[in-house]
């Protein structure tokens, strides 16, 4: 018979830690029905015929966030065998509150006092079997990360499901509150029996919506309900939530009293390396040497002779020219090898050539992650973003996103707010990649003389976008709204257990290599053919790339382009291969231009085609800003399509990124050019300038018009007063 155990507790208690131990490599990653959040099952270890959710971490089973909702709706309507309860036994009151909530739901339970080791060392003390016997559930006492008392965990897990031990909550609140909660399951009981638990009774005293309307009361008995409760509240003169809240912490306490004893000490290790870290001045430059540390081992030195050994060594020098030498001894066909060698090795081999980089910079995000330094970071960053209607959360993905945009978006998973997790996915590709650095260094090379500013300046435009995007976004219906307010436990330090960095590692860069790399695949496949196929002499076959199915493309939609200063084909052309790959862009200039695909932006010959190709400095900016701003990457496109789990949300966020890139380079090509003199105000160009001064005009609306929430609330204010 198969069993469902579920994982549940507060975040940063170790959950994750405990799911890969009991799991192991037999374990898969979805999204949840409907939702963004993410869903981790698995094999308990000696048990094929057990399952494992990792549920999402919460503080409470009150849906509030997206994240309580998914856990809620598991333990009600899927009803597993089991649950296990991580409680984070160096911080007892918060995770009890959970605690309290998951045993009045009847599920069998087991509590795991996770972090034991941390709470001997602190001098604490708490008295498992004590703790079981108030509580009316068994109580084991574990260390996720050094695997101690794991095995008896799963096995006591396992022993509670197969005998479908149901908890016997032992919760009791004052005596007013437990008379009303006595009446309201008396009437529950008599609609039905599956209604007679406390769970029920609580959340109906509480009023939540969300249950009331599952239990589709009749309008007496809401009535005689709410009754019973507007008499307590009367009674202890506060809201029936708030008295549960106040109830449920009270119960918590006296449990601690009778099972735990704290010692008494001063600064705790993490306290004092918090007073430093997350000092008001100090914390954003240790972030930054951290950070530039990070990137300078895994992009910069290490991580860039591991890629060049793999893109020009693994791919260029081995894999490509033994698949040709074996295709062409096998006689295959000119077209099928120029398919296979030229673009589906090719294109695959110039986003995997990415991934030892990608796992080194993984590695170390990971054990920043599992020292608990993260958490501090987000805490740090939150006071800055908010100003931008940004959570905290989102400095991550757009930390990561400079180094490659497909690991920056997977990274908003981590967001909990719905609309700040959609809005920080629609933003996190405006930060350059590092795949976007040769367009910046080509264009930078070919009309600005190699200006060594230009790249710093193209992070900040990125930023900029960042913070402009997010001032305007909030100001819409669909995003409107303060960012959800940002609570979050922050662990104390400890030393990253080595498999679990290197699991998150893998878990990372499987992902990445699964999804783009079967985009890729199909991508590269497809541009090969529309650049090596066309029309010539009226047969239809492989043909030179002037000729070519992708030139005659190019040259229909390059009328597009011409009030953004770069109406050609072959502007055109490159910009569409960058949708595959940004770093298809240098290259298909080398191709059109006759250079070769193997070409460098910083080839002179190159540099002089793509100046002569531009009508000004004004012109090239634009066509930069467009390439770094607008649409990412198909592998890009493909994290994003992900994380929204939605067709019309990702359409949207990629239509967004479009139109914003497409002002963003209007305005810098038509109002810079006509101070530049490089645009005269004549003719259509007129027209395109004032268009270019209407965008202009309506994104500094945007940016200073009042947020409608604030806007109502001066409103009433003005009325109150006038009143």
């Amino acid at each position: 018979m198969d069993l469902k155990i579920a994982l549940a507790g507060n975040p940063n208690c170790g959950k994750t830690t405990l799911f890969n131990d009991l799991t192991g490599s037999m374990q898969y990653v979805g999204n949840w029905p409907g939702v963004t959040v993410e869903k981790k099952e698995g094999r308990l270890r000696g048990h094929k015929h057990v399952t494992v959710t990792d549920l999402p971490g919460i503080y409470s089973l009150s849906p509030y966030s997206l994240e309580e909702v998914v856990s809620r709706n598991y333990l009600m309507d899927e009803r597993p065998d089991a649950v296990v309860d991580l409680v984070d036994a160096t911080n007892l009151e918060r995770n009890l509150y959970l605690t309290t909530q998951i045993l009045e739901l009847g599920i069998p339970t087991v509590i795991a006092l996770n972090m034991m080791d941390l709470a001997d060392k602190n001098g604490d003390r708490i008295d498992a079997a004590k703790l079981g016997e108030v509580l009316g559930c068994p109580v084991m006492e574990i260390s996720a990360l050094k695997g101690r008392g794991t095995k008896a965990l799963a096995a006591r897990a396992v022993e509670i499901a197969s005998k479908k031990e149901k908890s016997t909550p032992k919760t009791e609140f004052g005596k007013a509150v437990e008379d009303a909660l006595c009446q309201i399951r008396m009437i529950l009981k008599d609609i039905s029996p599956a209604y007679d638990t406390r769970w029920h009774a609580v959340k109906v005293f509480e009023r939540d919506e969300k249950l009331l309307e599952a239990l589709h009361l009749p309008g007496g008995t809401k009535a005689q309900i709410d009754g019973i409760v507007s008499a307590v509240e009367q009674k202890l003169d506060d809201d029936a939530e708030s008295i549960i809240t106040n109830e449920r912490y009270e119960y918590v306490a006296s449990v601690i009293k009778k099972c735990a004893r704290r010692k008494k000490t001063g600064l705790t290790t993490s306290d004092k390396i918090d007073k430093i870290v997350t000092n008001r001045w100090l914390a954003l430059p240790i972030f930054a040497v951290v950070m530039i540390v990070v990137y300078l081992i895994s992009v910069t030195t290490l991580g860039t002779i591991v890629t060049d050994w793999t893109n020009d060594v693994l791919f260029g020098e081995w894999i490509q020219p033994g698949v040709q030498t074996l295709l062409e001894n096998a006689g295959a066909a000119e077209w099928l090898t120029g398919l296979i060698v030229d673009g589906i090795i090719a294109g695959v081999g110039a986003v995997l050539g990415f991934v030892p980089q990608m796992l080194i910079l993984f590695f170390f995000l990971a054990l920043l992650e599992d020292c608990g330094y993260m958490a501090r970071v987000a805490f740090i960053m939150d006071r800055i973003f908010r100003k931008f209607g940004l959570s905290g959360k989102s400095f991550i993905p757009l930390l990561i996103a400079s180094g490659c945009g497909v690991p920056g978006v997977m990274a908003t998973k981590t967001i909990e707010n719905e609309k700040d997790r959609r809005m920080t996915v629609m933003t996190t590709t405006f930060i350059p990649c590092s795949a976007k650095l040769p367009i910046i260094a080509l264009i930078a090379g070919a009309l600005m003389g190699g200006a060594w500013w230009v790249a710093p300046a193209m992070y900040f435009l990125g930023i900029f976008a960042v913070i402009i995007s997010g001032i305007m976004l909030k100001k819409t219906r669909m995003f409107a709204g303060d960012p959800a307010p940002f609570i979050m436990e922050l662990p104390q330090y400890h030393i990253p257990a080595p498999k679990g960095v290197l699991m998150h590692m893998w878990e990372r860069a499987r992902s990445f290599m699964i999804k783009a790399g079967t985009v890729i695949f199909v991508s590269s496949a497809l541009i090969w053919f529309l650049q090596s196929f066309g029309v010539a002499d009226g047969k239809f076959g492989m043909v030179d790339e002037n000729s070519s199915l992708l030139a005659a493309f190019g040259g229909f939609f390059d009328v597009i382009f011409v009030p953004l200063g770069f109406g050609n084909w072959q502007a055109t052309v490159a910009t569409i291969s960058g949708l595959i790959a940004k770093e298809n862009v240098v290259s298909t200039f080398g191709i059109l231009f006759g250079l070769g695909a193997d070409v460098t932006e910083a080839d002179p010959g190159l540099q002089a085609a793509v100046a002569a190709m531009f009508p000004g400095t004004a012109a090239a900016l634009s066509y930069l800003v467009f390439n770094l701003l607008c649409a990412p990457c198909f592998a890009a496109m493909g994290a994003i399509k992900r994380q929204m789990a939605s067709a019309k949300w990702t359409a949207f966020a990629i239509g967004y990124q479009c139109v914003f890139a497409y002002a963003a380079a209007m305005i810098i090509y038509r109002i810079g050019g006509l101070i530049t003199g490089e645009v005269v105000f004549a003719g259509a160009d007129a027209v395109w300038i004032v268009i270019a001064f209407a965008l202009l005009a309506g994104m500094l609306y945007m940016l200073f018009r009042p947020a409608p929430r604030k806007k109502k609330l001066r409103a009433a204010a003005t009325a109150a007063s006038a009143a």
